[in-house]
């Protein structure tokens, strides 16, 4: 009940903290000169609830142009979560792979995932492979980061104690080192996941005729500023969403190294 009760406080102070943003923008749109450059909260609600049944562009409503983009993000997700694993763990418990790959990884850990947009577009052209590829780089430093310090924090008492008792070098991978870096690799793939979530509407910026980044830059080029609202608003909404699954997915699955909330 202390739990419930706490959540419940929590939520309603989220929700409170919500509503009074959106009552301070009514306000300053109505009675500031800032209403010459945003749309009032209420037109930006009408315009969403008109787009969740009408087309955005030729063939999309809003939610068409999500699921565009969320398959773009999983696709790339995917592929830098399995790389990232592969090479974090890689990396963290055996030193001639780490000599070997560390550096590379340190050297292209600071490029932030927008700075592939051009190169990316050279390489692979304006379509889907250049996107998946922005998305995969976008998501692979944070999930290979995480992965390796999760390799590194494994107790090699615990591992020896495995040894001690019979556990092969195979089982005692599975049974200590992997469930030792699945907390880190969760943290991981939460953090990566935004990121990806971020390259993708950047990438849809650039190159793109679908989208929900690509909504927010036709609304640039048709002055609607209301379109743009929605755009923004949308990739709040499903970036909450999920993130929320994440950390529902790392609650499940590691409830003996539960993170702090």
């Amino acid at each position: 009940m202390k739990n419930l009760s706490k959540r419940l406080g929590t939520l309603a102070l989220s929700l409170l903290g919500i509503g009074a943003v959106i009552i301070i923008w009514a306000l300053a749109v109505r009675y500031t000169r800032i209403g010459l450059l945003l749309p009032s909260p209420w037109e930006v609600v009408k315009r969403f609830a008109y787009v969740c049944s009408h087309t955005i562009g030729k063939k999309y409503t809003v939610f068409g142009h999500l699921l565009i983009s969320l398959k773009r993000v999983l696709i790339g997700f995917a592929a830098a979560s399995v790389a990232g694993i592969i090479l974090g763990i890689s990396m963290g418990r055996f030193k001639m792979i780490e000599a070997i790959f560390r550096p590379i990884f340190e050297i292209v850990r600071p490029i932030p995932s927008v700075a592939w947009i051009p190169l990316a577009i050279v390489w692979f052209g304006i379509g889907e492979n250049a996107k998946f590829y922005i998305i995969f780089m976008a998501g692979f430093v944070n999930i290979t980061v995480n992965t390796f310090a999760g390799a590194k924090q494994v107790d090699e008492n615990v591992l020896g104690a495995a040894y001690m008792l019979g556990a092969s070098k195979l089982q005692a991978f599975f049974r200590v080192v992997i469930p030792s870096c699945v907390p880190y690799i969760f943290a991981g793939m939460q953090v990566g996941l935004s990121t990806c979530w971020m390259a993708v509407l950047a990438a849809e910026m650039v190159s793109s005729t679908a989208g929900i980044g690509w909504t927010i830059t036709s609304g640039q080029e048709n002055g609607d500023m209301v379109q743009i609202f929605v755009g923004i608003i949308a990739i709040a909404v499903v970036g909450l969403l999920m993130a929320v699954l994440m950390r529902w997915l790392e609650k499940v699955l590691c409830q003996w190294r539960e993170r702090g909330s």
